[in-house]
């Protein structure tokens, strides 16, 4: 586990022998140990709120459902400063009435910022829904200049 302080808080990173398993904003309260490959991720987060990344490039050891892979990969394809809508994600993913279900595999991401779930809205333009809480969604989301209802 490494921490990253961030301007939105501090961000818990955690990896195995495969890759980053999970990151999430929450409050320091474990001890840290770190790894060549917590650094780089730490490294990475940095330069992302710095402004000088838009993407990440880190071996992922996700673990989840065929569906929600499926998911979580296509978020992936989501470019910085853009969005998609849940529709549009189970559309691309060939199972047109499955919004509801992108959006539990949302919420189910172990990888918040690195799998920018962020990035999915309701097909109104509104927030929809995000692990972390809404304050936090709508702060990444003004981040990368995207505007919601």
């Amino acid at each position: 586990m490494r921490y990253v302080d961030t301007p939105l808080g501090a961000l818990a990173l955690e990896a195995d022998a495969e890759g980053l398993t999970a990151a999430s904003f929450a409050p320091r309260n474990r001890k840290e140990q770190t790894c060549p490959l917590l650094e780089e991720a730490a490294r990475q987060v940095e330069e992302w709120f710095a402004g000088a990344r838009k993407a990440f490039a880190l071996p992922l050891a996700v673990r989840g459902t065929p569906f929600q892979k499926a998911v979580w990969k296509q978020l992936q394809a989501i470019p910085w400063g853009e969005y998609r809508t849940y529709g549009e994600i189970a559309r691309n993913l060939g199972k047109p009435g499955a919004a509801r279900a992108v959006g539990n595999a949302c919420g189910a991401n172990p990888l918040v910022l690195i799998i920018p779930c962020h990035r999915v809205l309701a097909r109104n333009g509104r927030l929809g829904g995000f692990s972390a809480g809404l304050e936090l969604k709508k702060k990444l989301l003004q981040r990368e200049g995207i505007h919601w209802q």
